[in-house]
């Protein structure tokens, strides 16, 4: 599906809920998940500082989302 400002958007159903959301808040989702997982195995809170690398085969605009999902 394609967004009001062109960009790609997917419509899935969140706690019953449909919504429509672009790849970059996915990615958000994912890694705020990966925090809570990783201060709860440590048992360290919070983790404020990490390191997130992208495929060499990203381009620009795909190295930018991950960025700002970060």
């Amino acid at each position: 599906m394609q967004g009001a400002d062109g960009s790609a958007e997917y419509e899935v159903t969140i706690d019953g809920e449909k919504k429509n959301i672009k790849p970059e808040q996915v990615s958000s989702m994912i890694l705020t998940k990966m925090r809570e997982t990783s201060e709860a195995h440590t048992k360290t809170s919070p983790i404020r500082d990490a390191v997130i690398t992208v495929p060499a085969y990203f381009n620009d605009s795909q190295r930018e989302a991950t960025k700002q999902a970060g």
